[in-house]
């Protein structure tokens, strides 16, 4: 008797399938920034995207539910001054949300339960300041209220969102943050920087604990 080998491949469950143009968001103008920042953010409740928008920077956030083609006059979280560069959820509520701009300015919304239904121009607070575009902002993984931010003026800051104030000013970079990143309990942060170094930076005090060239290209 003969048995037919069958190798499965280890490939097989990678390929995704493509949904029905129903069941996909249509018709939103995504932000054309060159700036490499996360233009897109989900959280369980909503998906928020940076869009294109006439007389200042906007993001659109729409509940998971509302698919299929979006009106032009859809309302749009819409008060930064100059384009949104970057948005990021809080991990710990799910309606509250950060977004930074080419104005300087952060600003922290709250987004109602069933979603917004008129332009929010409203924050519900302000961090100011960066004396450059703010191209990063990112929450703490486990701290409540606290937010980091940073800009092209090479200043990582640490914000107390609930009183508004900044705690810790990083001021160990020469050049551009590129991109940042928390350990699992944020005793710990990660940054990039156009220098081409790593560091590894104590986020209570500021200080440099490692740091190393990366790359050789351009930058990190």
């Amino acid at each position: 008797m003969s048995f037919r080998v069958v190798r499965s491949s280890k490939f097989r469950h990678v390929y995704g399938t493509s949904l029905k143009r129903e069941q996909c968001y249509d018709n939103i103008r995504v932000s054309k920034s060159s700036w490499d920042s996360t233009f897109c953010a989900v959280n369980p409740k909503f998906l928020a995207i940076i869009v294109e928008s006439a007389g200042g920077g906007a993001f659109i956030v729409l509940p998971h539910n509302k698919v299929g083609r979006i009106s032009a006059d859809h309302p749009l979280v819409g008060g930064h001054k100059g384009p949104v560069l970057d948005i990021a959820w809080c991990p710990h509520n799910d309606n509250v949300i950060a977004s930074g701009s080419e104005d300087c300015v952060v600003k922290v919304w709250q987004i109602p339960d069933s979603g917004i239904s008129r332009t929010l121009t409203e924050p519900v607070v302000d961090l100011q300041l960066h004396q450059r575009r703010v191209g990063l902002v990112l929450w703490h993984p486990t701290a409540l209220n606290v937010l980091l931010t940073a800009g092209s003026d090479n200043l990582v800051i640490i914000w107390n969102v609930g009183t508004g104030e900044a705690v810790v000013k990083i001021n160990c970079h020469p050049d551009v943050v590129y991109s940042a990143c928390w350990n699992w309990d944020g005793s710990r942060l990660v940054t990039t920087c156009k220098d081409k170094k790593i560091r590894i930076v104590d986020p209570r005090s500021g200080e440099i604990l490692e740091e190393a060239i990366a790359h050789e290209g351009k930058a990190v």
